[in-house]
């Protein structure tokens, strides 16, 4: 049984109103007014406040949880609001929000939790939506940290990776929980773990419903729990900055790499990045003449060095695939595998009339450290590669790359709030593309400026970078970005 819920900011219609007077009629309450003093929305229309069968053991009137209100902007784009204490995927009760054939609509279920500042807490909700083929952007929840009067409080570090206002404590701006995952009966887990501002002494938890025409979600389980913190998840990033040369096989100019894969093993490397189709640069024979199986001789041979230095490489080298020949890079683990690989799917017209086929996937691989995806030369000036990798969950991205604008490396890193590791044939002193490190700000780390060194920097996957303006922008991804408009996506 769904109950309306009082204090929501709508007016119902009046052909609604009378639906719910016989709904209500039905449970034994006389009239609205007795149990609905103040304008509200009805969640849905009163055939779905009034199931069939009586609900055993429902209360007569449909009181929220201690504690939870309900808002919207303006009373004119609220949705209907309700509150189903059999609701949520173990019965124990759900906030509806639903909207009707208007579009536009919005309002959220609110709550203040209580949290102790400087500790750490995991917040976990779960979701149902239908009606809506990008839940993301319709059933968005938020918490936001504030101290006991209900003000913004500062974050304890300062910032740099803001650029309009540079150090300092950033404001803690609302936090956006990520989606995990669905279970069969269609409920989504949405669950982060978050450092609490030591000025905090309250979370502001919202659950929202905006804009979709004529969609529904309930959201259930909430909780806000301390937990122990998170630890660094440190990861050490490099990258070759060489051209192999005088090679006239695959196994001379992998060779060529060995000393600095082993200088960056040296140095405690997690990652070592290639630069792009080492096996076929300033050599005359073609690209086809060049490829080989993925797996061959030369993952084979990287493989042996990945397993020797205990370490991750990403290769770039020429694929066969029957009559087909790829561009590719290749993940290679410190067993000696293969662990996955990445065509080339944006081609550049020396690669198009060169009989190069593009791919058309983004896999993103699971690392001992992290999330890693990769992307090839061309790739980098376009958007969507490195867009498509950080919607998969990539953290890192490396980049094989015989030249490309430097500029687009950091926009790459900087628009998804990746680490981009770039290996290029390009001389620093040309200011185009550099074989460097790069911040999830767009930030150089590190940069090679000789042939045949390494870059090396060390980060923190765990450690979350929060903006003056605009917080922890790659939390915000999920929930802001708009769809592809041709490629709609499923829950």
């Amino acid at each position: 049984m769904l109950y309306p819920t009082p204090g929501s900011h709508a007016s119902l219609h009046l052909s609604r109103r009378d639906r719910l007077t016989r709904a209500l009629a039905a449970l034994g309450v006389a009239s609205l007014a007795l149990c609905l003093p103040h304008p509200f929305a009805l969640a849905g229309e009163a055939e779905r406040a009034a199931p069939s069968t009586p609900n055993p053991g429902a209360q007569p009137q449909g009181q929220a949880p201690e504690g939870w209100t309900t808002e919207s902007p303006r009373a004119e784009v609220a949705p209907a609001f309700a509150y189903n204490p059999k609701g949520g995927p173990d019965g124990q009760g759900s906030f509806v929000i639903e909207a009707d054939e208007r579009e536009g609509l919005i309002g959220w279920w609110r709550k203040t939790i209580p949290v102790r500042g400087g500790r750490t807490y995991q917040f976990t909700v779960k979701r149902k939506a239908s009606g809506s083929e990008n839940p993301r952007l319709m059933a968005v929840p938020r918490l936001t940290w504030q101290n006991a009067k209900g003000n913004s409080v500062r974050r304890e570090k300062p910032t740099e990776g803001s650029y309009n206002r540079k150090g300092g404590p950033p404001i803690a701006l609302p936090e956006f929980p990520p989606d995990l995952g669905q279970d069969e009966q269609g409920w989504t887990t949405v669950s982060a773990t978050y450092h609490v501002p030591a000025q905090a002494a309250q979370a502001l938890v919202e659950l929202s419903y905006q804009w979709q025409a004529s969609g529904r979600v309930e959201w259930a389980g909430v909780s806000l729990e301390e937990v122990s913190p998170l630890p660094p998840r440190k990861a050490k990033l490099a990258t070759v900055h060489l051209i192999p040369a005088n090679g006239t096989t695959n196994q001379e100019m992998c060779e060529q790499f060995a000393k600095p894969i082993e200088e960056a093993a040296r140095q405690g490397a997690d990652l070592v990045v290639l630069p792009e189709c080492l096996t076929h640069m300033r050599r005359k024979a073609t690209r086809a003449e060049c490829a080989e199986p993925i797996p061959g001789p030369s993952t084979d041979y990287f493989g042996k060095l990945a397993k020797q230095h205990d370490l991750y490489i990403v290769a770039g080298l020429l694929e066969r695939e029957k009559h087909l020949i790829y561009n590719v890079a290749v993940l290679i683990g410190p067993d000696g595998g293969v662990v996955g690989k990445y065509r080339k799917v944006t081609l550049p017209r020396g690669e198009v009339t060169g009989g190069v086929t593009p791919g058309h996937e983004y896999p993103v691989f699971q690392t001992r450290f992290g999330r890693v995806g990769m992307m090839i030369c061309y790739d980098g000036f376009f958007p969507e590669v490195a867009r498509a990798l950080s919607n998969r969950g990539a953290e890192v991205i490396a980049w094989p790359v015989a030249g490309c604008n430097p500029l687009l490396a950091q926009a790459r890193a900087c628009e998804n709030h990746v680490y981009l590791v770039s290996s290029t044939y390009t001389d620093p002193s040309a200011d185009w593309t550099r074989s460097a490190i790069y911040a999830h700000d767009g930030r150089p780390l590190a940069q090679a400026e000789k042939w045949g060194t390494i870059a090396i920097a060390e980060v923190d996957l765990n450690e979350p970078i929060h903006w003056h303006s605009l917080g922890e922008f790659k939390a915000q991804l999920l929930r802001h970005r708009p769809p592809a408009p041709s490629e709609p996506e499923s829950h």
